[in-house]
């Protein structure tokens, strides 16, 4: 699937003005994280924010521009990343790319806003022990 056309002219603002803001303060808020990884071809260290849906020993990120972005390939690709959220550090395995219709994944209130911009896939990872 790809990203929603309803947001696909926000991307490049997200990117350029929205993430650099985010990170400064996105691992210590709830609800949100900053995802660690590398890049697949490149090897550079990437921080990316996100909101984070923690469910038992699982995190679930909402794919907002679809599955094919290169942050989610980076991770399916290394099997791991690093997630910063309230001021903890974790470590997050087996990423898995689900796609939900129902949006039951995230809470109740998200699935309203979610299914507004037909965001219908989600990354879900384990917490490393």
């Amino acid at each position: 699937m790809s990203e929603s056309p309803r947001i696909r002219f926000m991307r490049p603002f997200t990117t350029r003005v929205v993430n650099p803001i985010t990170r400064r303060v996105g691992g210590w808020l709830p609800g949100f994280g900053i995802l660690g990884y590398r890049g697949r071809k490149t090897g550079r260290a990437y921080r990316t924010p996100m909101n984070v849906f923690r469910q038992g020993d699982t995190y679930v990120f909402a794919l907002t521009y679809g599955g094919d972005v290169q942050w989610v390939k980076n991770i399916l690709a290394a099997g791991a990343c690093d997630l910063r959220t309230m001021g903890r550090d974790l470590h997050l395995v087996e990423p898995e790319l689900i796609v939900d219709p129902s949006r039951r994944l995230v809470p109740q209130p998200v699935r309203f806003f979610l299914g507004l911009i037909r965001v219908t896939e989600f990354l879900r990872m384990r917490i490393a022990r």
